[in-house]
């Protein structure tokens, strides 16, 4: 069954989100590529605000919007050096987090296209 976009919350509701990406920032700080990154912030606002923003993104309550407004996530990953190496790494981390998170694989389809464009599209540095 296919799933549109705006029915990815729907489907797997703020717990699949929540399940998601906590599997995914639990990663993080063990990760030789990405961990530094993250040194020094506050990894439970950086996963709130990944959290809100996919679930605004496809389909849930707006609250990302409401407390940061627009999205603007190329400007926002601007202080981080993004490459291919750092792209790559982020979606095997995800990739694994979707595997812990067990979400039904129509809307993980959908979920893991954008995250894997959206990637591809951060990239702000040449390797």
């Amino acid at each position: 069954m296919l799933v549109e976009e705006h029915e990815v919350f729907g489907a797997i509701g703020e717990d699949g989100f929540t399940r998601l990406i906590a599997a995914f920032y639990r990663q993080i700080p063990g990760d030789n590529i990405l961990g530094p990154m993250y040194q020094g912030r506050d990894m439970a606002a950086a996963e709130k605000r990944l959290r809100d923003f996919l679930i605004y993104r496809f389909g849930g309550p707006q609250n990302y919007i409401e407390e940061r407004g627009h999205p603007r996530l190329r400007v926002r990953h601007v202080p981080f050096v993004i490459d291919q190496a750092a792209r790559d790494r982020w979606m095997t981390l995800m990739k694994k987090a979707f595997e812990e998170a067990k979400l039904p694989d129509a809307p993980a389809e959908v979920l893991a296209m954008f995250l894997d464009s959206t990637a591809t599209a951060m990239i702000n540095r040449l390797s």
